[in-house]
């Protein structure tokens, strides 16, 4: 064992023996890490399935039922309940500058800590929202995932509420409004821009793609809004849902497919 061969003892010859064939082998193994990554990269990323989510994902405007509830917790007047129900009619109609809406809505909560209303969002949602995910997104959702495509809410609501709402109904992204705060994290009023609204879905689904890969030529986009028409337009296959008539006419007059969801 100690006897020496070459003027190096055999089991020092042993070990650089051995030694050289671990190198070796994780050599070996890193590049074939390295070529599967390139592989990968060179592939093109699958499609993806953008979903609003008033009125398409569920079947009613859940600004209004947040509305609702901060009434009956007694965080909003009376009047203020009556100004959001109106925006929420508007909103569905195509009737109302969103923007001022919100920005008047969003005027309420400045100052209010940022973790106070993700806390009152999640007790809300799981109290009023969760189970409202209609059958027939989910069945459209289960198409997509055997399919193998991503699926990625892309909805006028808050930021906190498409979280909650991806994690609960097993979405892979959320693209929603972002909102201004302090050093302190509270609100300070602000929407930041873009806003996920009209054009701006547009900009914010364009912006993820460029991140994670795809084309709004290989997207669907399914929603009921009218105020979604350049989403509708921007990708290869729009999908409506629920819509108002002038939607419907839209659709007709594009030859786009109408969707009936229905609890």
């Amino acid at each position: 064992m100690w006897g020496r061969a070459s003027g190096v003892p055999v089991v020092l010859r042993l070990a650089t023996t051995a030694l050289t064939a671990v190198h070796n082998g994780v050599r070996y193994r890193l590049s074939q890490i390295a070529a599967m990554n390139a592989l990968r990269s060179s592939l093109p990323a699958s499609p993806v399935a953008f979903f609003d989510l008033d009125r398409t994902l569920i079947d009613v405007n859940s600004g209004r039922l947040f509305a609702q509830y901060e009434f009956e917790k007694g965080r909003i007047s009376a009047r203020q309940l009556a100004r959001a129900l109106l925006w929420s009619l508007g909103y569905h109609l195509s009737l109302i500058d969103l923007p001022a809406a919100y920005a008047q809505a969003l005027a309420h909560y400045r100052g209010v800590p940022e973790a106070d209303i993700i806390a009152r969002t999640a007790a809300w949602f799981d109290r009023d929202i969760v189970h409202r995910l209609l059958p027939q997104a989910r069945e459209a959702m289960a198409w997509h995932r055997s399919q193998g495509h991503r699926l990625v809410i892309l909805s006028n609501t808050s930021c906190w509420q498409a979280d909650i709402a991806a994690q609960a109904w097993g979405f892979d992204d959320w693209l929603a409004n972002h909102f201004g705060k302090d050093d302190e994290h509270r609100l300070t009023g602000e929407i930041l821009s873009p806003m996920c609204y009209g054009r701006g879905k547009v900009e914010h689904a364009q912006q993820w793609l460029e991140r994670h890969g795809g084309t709004l030529e290989d997207a669907w986009f399914y929603t009921d809004s009218l105020s979604d028409a350049p989403g509708l337009y921007a990708v290869g296959h729009p999908v409506v849902v629920n819509p108002d008539p002038r939607l419907r006419r839209l659709a007709w007059r594009e030859g786009w497919p109408v969707r009936e969801w229905v609890t």
